[in-house]
């Protein structure tokens, strides 16, 4: 496949503002279907959350028929299986608006139209899209994903549940268990995996009417209390042959594109729930007076507020970025072709580091800003009346299921590693480059002009930072890199900034070139704040790991050539704030 931009080539290219996508280009059906959630979520959802949160018998099964009726569970689905086969922008859309307040419906739609079913629509034949699909669109059934086992979670490939063909050879028998399965308590088909003859991991469909398939009781949970989260038990579990899902001993395909996917679809998530804390928050801080005022006037109060709405930002200009990337990859798929979702599936793939990178960065995000929207609360986010309180326990999921964030960490410098072993990625030639020119190197310009001049500078001379950081941890370590975690994660903290430094810069740009610096106004004070802040934290990561990497003279030149790299003068990020705060609080929620 030709002609796309290569997934983790951000941190190698310098990237125009026209290569990305972002919200404000949105078109008018997208439009209409984030105004179609929106209505959907204030009048389903939001007036039974509390019968939601006490488990009441039939009501998330019930709304999710109805929002099937609606379209809403049919976006990644292809017309001919009855499904509306949406863009990426358009599914992250409907993810990020159904977020907004959904709380507990959130995890039941997310693992229905995510993991649940993406794997029937990459992985399955066509007797299987046939049987499934259409009932999975409509939610006539509804579907999980039974991946974890007691002593299998991160490590998913070390699965104890078995599988042994029968002596008529018309079933599968699987033995085991299956924990912390969302959806289990009504689903009516899971996806899941075990070891055919003890050694190859396989995933099958197996429906819950099955023989043998059996269900532990409901999980009491921190958060997210209104979903249902049980084991799923095989014992003598009988699933018909043709329920194998893909290749026999070929699951960790299915298993890890599946994550993938569900990692890229989290960033919307996560972005909806930011954007519906922030908006709480502010709405608080304007009613709250102390003093004599709104708390919304003071200073530090403006600050929580301000920073809020620029990580938000920045994540909402990571998310759509990536799934506009994934967009251009799977147009070039002739979906006709009979392996048109191994295909799509591939493609998603060339996108794995930068779904690491939103899974992090969007959980992450959001636990900051519900823990800062508490904090605004005061004493009141602390009962259970308040929304936030739920909003706390609930956003505490997102950095351990898609993989850990820890892992995720692991994960992004080993797919760049790989990629760069195999010739998909020049990273070490690139790395190579910084490390010649180290005696010559330095910002082109230092000062702020107003204009993201010195932001775009910043930015690229972060990009540097990292391949030199590549380089030295990659010289020393060569194979056993795997093994220096803390090195691995510094070095992922630092590419998940350019990441989101790059993202919001190119944003603002853009709409600078097509609304001009007025309309702009706000977008670059925030990318202005983003950038001086986030660089800061790169050169700390910077240090870290070079001072683990080398000593003596050679941390020394490594050390001088960083100091090289980050010789900027700081902007005024107290007074640019206020600016971001005084304009969120006036409109009264996220300002884009």
């Amino acid at each position: 496949m030709e002609g796309f931009v290569k997934g983790g080539a951000f941190l190698l290219e310098s990237i125009s503002p026209q290569e990305v996508f972002t919200p404000e280009e949105f078109n008018e059906e997208q439009r209409l279907i984030a105004k179609a959630a929106t209505e959907f979520i204030v009048g389903e959802v939001e007036p039974v959350n509390e019968d939601i949160e006490a488990s009441k018998e039939g009501l998330l099964p019930g709304l999710l028929k109805k929002a099937g009726e609606l379209g809403f569970l049919s976006g990644d689905i292809p017309e001919e299986y009855d499904g509306q086969a949406l863009d990426k922008v358009s599914v992250i859309l409907l993810m990020e608006k159904l977020a907004q307040g959904g709380g507990s419906f959130m995890t039941a739609y997310a693992v229905h139209t995510g993991i649940g079913s993406l794997p029937i629509i990459f992985f399955g034949n066509k007797d299987q899209k046939k049987r499934y699909l259409p009932k999975i669109a409509t939610g006539e059934m509804i579907s999980a994903y039974a991946l974890t086992e007691p002593e299998a979670g991160s490590d998913a490939l070390n699965a104890k549940t078995t599988a042994a063909l029968s002596p008529d050879g018309k079933h599968y028998i699987l033995n085991g268990q299956k924990q912390f399965i969302s959806n289990a308590g009504f689903a009516d088909l899971f996806v899941t995996y075990a070891k055919v003859d003890g050694n190859k991991f396989t995933s099958f469909i197996v429906e819950r009417t099955f023989e043998g398939v059996s269900f532990d009781e409901e999980e009491n949970k921190m958060g997210m209390k209104g979903s249902s989260t049980r084991s799923v038990i095989f014992s003598d579990a009988k699933v018909p042959v043709e329920n194998v899902l893909g290749e026999v001993g070929k699951g960790h395909v299915v298993a890890f594109n599946t994550l993938n996917i569900g990692r890229f679809k989290l960033g919307g998530g996560c972005l909806g729930s930011s954007k519906f804390a922030l908006q709480g928050g502010v709405t608080y801080a304007k009613q709250r007076v102390q003093f004599g005022k709104p708390i919304a006037e003071f200073g530090l109060i403006k600050h929580k507020i301000a920073e809020m709405a620029i990580k938000s930002f920045a994540l909402e200009s990571m998310v759509y970025r990536t799934a506009a990337l994934v967009d251009q990859i799977l147009k070039k798929i002739d979906h006709n072709a009979g392996d048109a979702g191994i295909q799509m599936a591939n493609g998603i793939e060339e996108y794995a580091i930068e779904d690491s990178i939103n899974k992090v960065y969007s959980s992450e995000v959001l636990d900051y800003i519900v823990d800062e929207t508490v904090q605004i609360h005061g004493g009141y986010g602390y009962i259970h009346d308040y929304p936030i309180e739920r909003g706390y326990r609930d956003s505490r999921i997102n950095r351990i299921w898609e993989g850990t964030n820890e892992i995720n960490r692991l994960l992004i410098v080993d797919m760049l590693t790989k990629r760069a072993m195999k010739g998909r990625l020049p990273v070490l030639v690139a790395a190579q480059k910084v490390a010649n020119e180290l005696l010559t190197l330095r910002p082109k310009v230092e000062t702020d002009d107003g204009k993201l001049t010195l932001q775009k500078e910043m930015v690229e001379m972060s990009k540097k930072i990292a391949l030199l950081v590549v380089g030295a941890a990659v010289q020393k370590y060569m194979a056993k890199l795997a093994d220096e975690q803390e090195i691995l994660g510094l070095i992922s903290d630092i590419i998940i900034e350019v990441f989101a430094m790059e993202s919001a810069l190119l944003r603002a740009l853009k709409t600078m070139e097509k609304a001009g610096d007025e309309k702009a106004q706000i977008q670059k004070a925030m990318v202005r704040v983003y950038v001086n802040d986030g660089f800061d934290r790169v050169e700390g990561f910077a240090k870290q790991a070079l001072s683990a990497i080398a000593e003596g003279d050679t941390l020394r030149t490594q050390l001088s050539a960083l100091k090289k790299l980050t010789r900027f003068t700081p902007v005024n990020t107290v007074a640019l704030r206020r600016e971001v705060a005084e304009y969120t609080i006036k409109v009264g929620r996220y300002p884009f």
